[in-house]
């Protein structure tokens, strides 16, 4: 007798996240944790119905919650990580990797992430990529380091054809001036405030 195994059930997010551009590098503003989170888990989640590989560069309570989460919806996030289509990376050591004297080395960055790309990329899958480097980068008060690495993800998302999700929270730019936010959207090719 054959065992069926029931597909994961989707998350309600998932068709907002559905067929990204050949590369795209988009943004959330947000406020609310939940609403964060909700866009995160249908973001991978979508990711891995599709079968591409899934980067994750996150806190560790957003990692936390959003493997909770997928393994709620059913995905085998143990078969994922073995596989390599599902990479959970802390977002402060991933810093450590490329940061020189507080400003992020391009050298060092893209031969960080395109070690990783090409872990995730296995043998032709489409990857995407959370990232929340820059939010810390920014709450740490280095927001001209945050643009320069917003900067930096430009390139492997063309040549790596890879669908780049940046977040931060809303409070990071409280007594900036308008123009600063504007400098941090002209890196994305789509804004979702919450």
């Amino acid at each position: 007798m054959i065992e069926l195994i029931p597909s994961p059930r989707r998350a309600s997010a998932e068709v907002f996240w559905g067929q990204p551009a050949p590369f795209e590098h988009s943004l959330q503003i947000y406020a609310d944790q939940q609403l964060f989170v909700d866009a995160l888990e249908g973001f991978a989640s979508s990711g891995l119905r599709a079968g591409d590989a899934v980067i994750i560069i996150a806190t560790e309570p957003h990692r936390r919650a959003l493997a909770q989460r997928l393994r709620q919806r059913g995905f085998a996030l143990d078969q994922a990580r073995a596989d390599e289509r599902y990479l959970a990376l802390d977002a402060a050591e991933s810093l450590g990797r490329f940061m020189l004297d507080g400003w992020p080395d391009e050298a060092r960055f893209n031969d960080w992430v395109g070690g990783l790309i090409t872990r995730a990329a296995g043998s032709g899958r489409r990857v995407r990529t959370f990232g929340e480097m820059v939010a810390l980068l920014w709450k740490h008060g280095q927001p001209a380091a945050a643009l320069e690495l917003e900067r930096l993800w430009d390139e492997p998302c063309r040549q790596a054809g890879l669908w780049l999700f940046c977040a931060y929270p809303r409070e990071c730019f409280a007594g900036h001036p308008p123009e600063v936010l504007n400098q941090v959207c002209a890196h994305h090719a789509r804004v979702f405030p919450d």
